[in-house]
């Protein structure tokens, strides 16, 4: 069985660092991220990026517009780069959303055919009215009529160990990471819950989340996997995403 695993940048953001990690200083820059995996029973898609829109028209961000810079081009979002790749975005059988934040989902809309995979609890506070006012949600990023296969905890969506969602609550309700497997190795997408390196090697969790007290349990479990040998990649980190987004297939982590 060949998984092929590739990282896409859909864009940058820019924002104050407190807001991402205890004790920042200054502004700093987020890749974007999606992961692409090619799978014998279907594509795959962790995370879809930056809405198309915001390269040119920001103010569907609402009140988050205030708070992030964003830095994206027209070929920017995932379903121009899966195209570029010679995939055709409707041929993608799953989108696996870690959370329901507009950088995580926004490019759902270009994958007309895809099964939404999420958290149960993340996909019931998605449609909370009061958190929609607060602008931590947008529905129009992913209440957009996908097929919606709600889980609840751990899911092996093929059932070979190959593409395993993982709850790791906290940043949102119901936010999840994921485990990747292939030849090359085993590979655990933290998203949100480990911003960047500092957030794991020194517990700087951001400013901003639902439960910290969630999250810092969900971040012991992160750790406890990367102690068990699985290769981390941290949700937003500036050194290590670009690299291993350079190049055509995810096949080692190395050190950050």
């Amino acid at each position: 069985m060949t998984v092929k695993i590739r990282l896409l940048t859909c864009g940058w953001l820019e924002t104050d660092a407190k807001l991402i990690i205890a004790g920042g200083e200054g502004r700093i820059r987020l890749p974007i991220p999606s992961v692409l995996i090619e799978h014998p029973q279907g594509l795959v898609l962790f995370d879809t990026g930056l809405h198309e829109a915001l390269h040119h028209d920001t103010s569907r961000l609402g009140t988050n517009e205030k708070l992030f810079d964003v830095d994206m081009h027209a070929g920017d979002s995932v379903g121009h780069q899966l195209n570029a790749l010679g995939i055709h975005p409707s041929d993608v059988r799953y989108v696996i959303n870690s959370h329901l934040h507009f950088d995580h989902c926004g490019g759902n809309a270009e994958m007309p055919n895809a099964t939404m995979v999420i958290q149960r609890p993340e996909w019931e506070a998605g449609g909370k009215q009061k958190l929609i006012d607060l602008g931590v949600y947008n529905p129009a990023d992913y209440d957009l009529g996908h097929d919606i296969m709600e889980i609840d905890g751990e899911h092996d969506l093929f059932g070979d160990g190959s593409v395993v969602c993982s709850p790791t609550y906290g940043h949102t309700p119901g936010h999840q990471s994921l485990i990747a497997r292939n030849e090359h190795g085993e590979f655990l997408f933290a998203a949100d819950t480990c911003y960047l390196r500092e957030t794991l090697a020194e517990g700087r969790l951001p400013r901003i989340g639902y439960n910290l007290d969630m999250q810092r349990q969900s971040l012991q479990w992160i750790k406890a996997q990367q102690e068990k040998g699985i290769q981390l990649i941290y949700g937003h980190d500036m050194r290590q995403w670009p690299v291993l987004a350079a190049e055509d297939e995810l096949r080692y982590v190395g050190e950050f």
